[in-house]
């Protein structure tokens, strides 16, 4: 290498030769490697130096700083001088932002407003004519923090039964110097790549001397990875350490079949009763949730609803994800029971005639599919629990109306209720065949009530047959007299007389108009059988009276009744009274 001594230093020059050649002299000098500096701040690279073998103070030292070219097989110098005098080179890329500060221990080449480009090699070379010279180098590393890296996640599902890694995530960390490197996490575990399963893709870009980096990550998926939480993580370098900077957890969305499927009743609560509305839904542990088919009644969704429902409708539901038959394990299943309460049924049905004294037993059944509990009620007070009603030695005060009232303690909402009339009557008896009696009653009677109770008379009466025919000139009028009573008795025969008493007092008033025709000649008496009379022409004006009588054994009766054959007041008394026809 060519080095040209300065012009001020020229007139020394043999003296400094000889004085080389004279004694035996050695540089010595120290640099650090490198010097670490980040973008944009400023860098002190020391150069020192130290000469041995004479008297360093009286020595002539030469330092000149290089710095590595751009191309990097040359070097360009960019500044030179002595203790004294420093010059700093012109048209280079440093030539207004170096300064040299040197002293005997040696020099400082200070560089600002650090650059990309100032990531090079730079030399100190010093030369000490009589002791030699010495050269050393520093590698000047220059940091920027690159930006805080970015993720996202894809926004479609991913399948678990795609056969190769799907694309998970991307991460980008820009502008950074030097090159900054991504690692993944998953759920805070590093993720390394293996064939198969886990694929790392890396795309590194360069603009403006800035590195950029972005990292994508193919993953194959499992259905544990639902709830997995993915990250990136960017390293890179700073003057004398490394730093880390974590992106965001994002969670990716997994899609996968239904491995479990639950069927239950979403309402109503507790048990159902015939009439209600049933909704029943059916859901699996698949991602996104699949459609459903449900069996039983052929119908798709995630909802059934039955409205409203009957006992039929009782039985084994079924549900499974469409795609898949009835048959697989991925399957919900329940059974589903309407309960029901039948109208209660009570026997004796509507309405039983019983005799006083008598025993009477009343059933009370409803088909339920719950357990039931009958209540006999009669005029709104309890007189039986269970379903069998005993009544025991009937009176007049058993009658009336029992309702038989089913509840059902387990689901109050079922309820039904029945009934039965019971009448208790009197025990009956019989009256002889009627008799008729005629009576002329010429004395009146008061009739009083005495007492009072309730017997039924039934009257059949049967008329006895007597024919008569008799011209009656002013008009032809036929009168029909009936006379029958239905009585209520109260106390045996006392009663009876009072009716009987009655019916004398209708025959007597018929047996007056007869008496009075009989005297005017207009009826022959003590005359049997049927007489005619043709002698007279009539007209139709004339009256005729026909009389039909048959009083065999009434009279019997009727007296018999009057002299006091008693009867009980329980006893069904049935009177005949005798019809005339006129």
């Amino acid at each position: 290498m060519l080095w040209t001594v300065p012009q001020h230093l020229q007139k020394g020059w043999y003296r400094f030769i000889f004085f080389f050649f004279s004694a035996w002299a050695k540089v010595e000098l120290t640099m650090h490697e490198s010097v670490e500096v980040y973008l944009g701040e400023s860098a002190q690279i020391p150069c020192q130096y130290n000469i041995t073998g004479t008297n360093s103070e009286n020595s002539f030292v030469m330092i000149q700083w290089f710095v590595r070219a751009v191309d990097n097989n040359s070097r360009v110098r960019i500044f030179y001088g002595d203790v004294n005098l420093q010059i700093v080179d012109k048209n280079t890329d440093y030539s207004d932002r170096i300064m040299v500060i040197s002293d005997q221990q040696g020099t400082h080449l200070t560089i600002q407003n650090i650059q990309l480009s100032d990531e090079r090699e730079f030399f100190c070379q010093v030369n000490g004519l009589a002791a030699g010279n010495a050269e050393g180098k520093t590698h000047l590393r220059v940091f920027a923090h690159p930006e805080a890296p970015v993720i996202e996640g894809v926004l479609t599902g991913i399948s678990v039964t795609h056969e190769v890694p799907s694309k998970v995530a991307s991460c980008e960390a820009r502008n950074g110097f030097p090159k900054p490197n991504i690692t993944w996490y998953k759920n805070s575990m590093p993720l390394e790549a293996a064939p198969g399963y886990v694929n790392i893709l890396i795309l590194v870009t360069r603009d403006s001397g800035f590195y950029s980096i972005q990292s994508t990550l193919e993953y194959k998926v499992v259905k544990e990875d639902k709830d997995a939480h993915f990250s990136c993580e960017v390293s890179f370098f700073v003057p004398g350490a490394i730093r880390t900077v974590k992106s965001n957890s994002i969670n990716v969305t997994v899609h996968y079949p239904a491995t479990m499927v639950e069927l239950w009743k979403e309402s109503p609560q507790g048990f159902v009763k015939e009439g209600d509305t049933v909704e029943l839904r059916c859901q699996g542990d698949g991602n996104p949730p699949p459609p459903f088919i449900f069996n039983r009644e052929q119908s798709s969704g995630d909802v059934l609803i039955l409205s409203p429902v009957s006992r039929k409708d009782s039985g084994i539901y079924q549900c499974h994800p469409v795609g898949t038959d009835g048959y697989t394990e991925v399957k919900g299943e329940m059974q589903l029971t309407v309960h029901y309460l039948d109208p209660a049924v009570v026997v004796p049905k509507d309405s039983e005639v019983m005799l006083k004294g008598e025993d009477l037993t009343a059933t009370c059944n409803a088909l339920s599919s719950l357990k039931t509990y009958p209540t006999w009620y009669k005029d709104g007070e309890q007189v039986g629990q269970g379903n069998t009603l005993h009544l025991h030695d009937a009176t007049y005060e058993t009658t009336g109306e029992y309702i038989c009232e089913v509840s059902v303690p387990s689901l109050p909402a079922l309820h039904t209720s029945g009934s039965v009339n019971i009448i208790v009557q009197g025990q009956s008896s019989s009256i002889p065949s009627h008799s008729l009696l005629f009576q002329n009653v010429s004395t009146h009677m008061k009739l009083r009530q005495g007492f009072t109770h309730t017997i039924t008379v039934i009257s059949d009466c049967q008329s006895g047959s007597s024919v008569m025919s008799r011209l009656v000139r002013q008009q032809h009028v036929i009168m029909s007299f009936s006379a029958c009573v239905r009585v209520c008795v109260a106390e045996g025969s006392g009663v009876i007389i009072v009716v009987i008493i009655l019916c004398l007092l209708l025959l007597a008033i018929l047996g007056s108009v007869i008496y009075f025709l009989h005297k005017k000649g207009k009826i022959p008496c003590g005359r049997s059988g049927k007489q005619e009379i043709t002698k007279e022409k009539t007209t139709k004006d004339d009256i005729v009276v026909e009389m039909k009588t048959n009083t065999k054994n009434e009279e019997a009766v009727l007296l018999k009744a009057v002299n006091g054959d008693k009867k009980s007041h329980n006893d069904q008394v049935r009177i005949g009274c005798p019809y005339f026809l006129m």
